[in-house]
């Protein structure tokens, strides 16, 4: 898990620079930018120490801009995000792009030594939904991890809307775990669980 975790926060390493996201293919804006990005993580010497609050500025500032976390949030909930108002859809995606910022940046502090090889990449003419596939190359691991990113290009240009980590989806993940919540306490149980979790790792920053 701890290791799932890591590799999802790979998501952190999409920080489109400029206009780069509306003039540049997407793989060439993935392998770009990681490049650089990996270089921040490693020489950050505040990143190194484990600051989390600096993780955490670095992932709101470049980040977050950059995912269609309304998109995120409706395929993580599933079929139940058509019965919620636009206030409780509001309130999900906030809460969920909170979660997946305080889960994660934690992990980007641990990127070291770690490499990553992009793979080949084909795009039709004006396709709008893509995967840039990578993998993350570990030292002492047998294996790489794959690493792949669905993009959509929109009136913003391109938006991460999914991560998928050795063949498992990130919003798939937490739909299982968000129907259950659903079916038990609806939507407003969701929003409260999701509050309290998020309060929990808040908390936890800051010891």
């Amino acid at each position: 898990m701890k290791l799932f975790a890591l590799l999802l926060a790979g998501a952190g390493l999409l920080l489109p620079l400029g206009t780069w996201a509306q003039e540049t293919a997407p793989d060439v804006l993935v392998k770009n930018v990681t490049t650089e990005v990996l270089d921040i993580i490693r020489t950050d010497k505040d990143i190194k120490a484990g600051n989390t609050q600096r993780v955490i500025a670095l992932i709101e500032k470049k980040v977050l801009p950059h995912f269609n976390f309304q998109r995120m949030t409706a395929l993580a909930v599933g079929k139940d995000w058509r019965q919620a108002s636009p206030a409780q859809q509001k309130a999900l995606t906030d809460e969920f792009r909170d979660l997946l910022v305080r889960t994660y940046s934690n992990a980007l502090t641990a990127y070291k030594n770690e490499t990553v090889d992009f793979r080949p990449f084909k795009m039709r003419a004006g396709e709008t939904d893509v995967t840039v596939r990578t993998q993350i190359h570990q030292p002492g691991a047998r294996q790489p991890i794959t690493l792949d990113y669905s993009l959509e290009k929109n009136g913003n240009g391109w938006k991460v809307y999914d991560v998928v980590v050795a063949g498992v989806s990130l919003v798939t993940n937490y739909r299982s775990s968000f129907a259950t919540e659903i079916r038990s306490n609806g939507i407003d149980g969701l929003i409260k669980t999701l509050k309290a979790k998020n309060s929990s790792l808040e908390a936890s920053t800051k010891k």
